[in-house]
């Protein structure tokens, strides 16, 4: 049976390194990564269909008319995230187990979906001082964009003890084993 792994975090945090190490290092856990479908531009190298599924805010909207999301949240203005229902049956076509990058939001109403077959895990930065210095690190964002994320990832930490499991990322590999050690477990039971 096809297990659901949900990874949430503030911007930042570390959660796409998590999830990429985690498929990476470990491939006898047969996790399949859930492409979310965004309204936002790609950036840099970033691809429709591997890293996000990138649609305009009027196409992601159809999308949502149409009842194609298993869940989806408007972030800020016209920016759109969510999971197409599409990502699940195909993992799960493979015999996969699925894991989900989202925001609390998403990871919350996911975990309502799936119950007791879905572990969550909340990602934590170590402060908001030093999620800042991440963000202006990645040097992808405005001034104002980041302040955006530093009031969005307040609001978002507030939620943390709503999860299975709230982990801080304070040091990359302990982090990526205290996960993995999670997952591990739950995909045992």
């Amino acid at each position: 049976m096809t297990k659901v792994i949900i990874i949430s975090a503030p911007s930042g945090t570390g959660k796409g390194t998590i999830i990429a190490r985690l498929m990476a290092e470990h491939p006898e856990l047969r996790l399949r990564f859930s492409i979310s479908a965004t309204s936002r531009p790609p950036r840099g190298v970033e691809e429709h269909g591997r890293e996000y599924y990138f649609f305009s805010p009027e196409e992601f909207r159809s999308h949502i008319e149409a009842g194609d999301f298993l869940e989806y949240e408007e972030v800020y203005q016209d920016r759109y995230y969510g999971t197409l229902r599409s990502e699940v049956e195909r993992i799960s076509n493979e015999q996969g187990h699925v894991i989900f990058e989202v925001d609390y939001v998403g990871g919350l109403n996911i975990k309502r979906v799936y119950g007791s077959n879905a572990l969550a895990l909340f990602i934590k930065p170590p402060s908001l001082d030093e999620l800042r210095r991440r963000l202006e690190h990645r040097a992808t964002d405005s001034a104002e964009v980041i302040e955006e994320r530093l009031a969005k990832a307040a609001e978002e930490i507030k939620h943390a003890e709503e999860f299975d499991l709230v982990v801080v990322n304070d040091d990359l590999d302990q982090c990526v084993d205290a996960v993995y050690q999670a997952v591990s477990s739950f995909l045992k039971d």
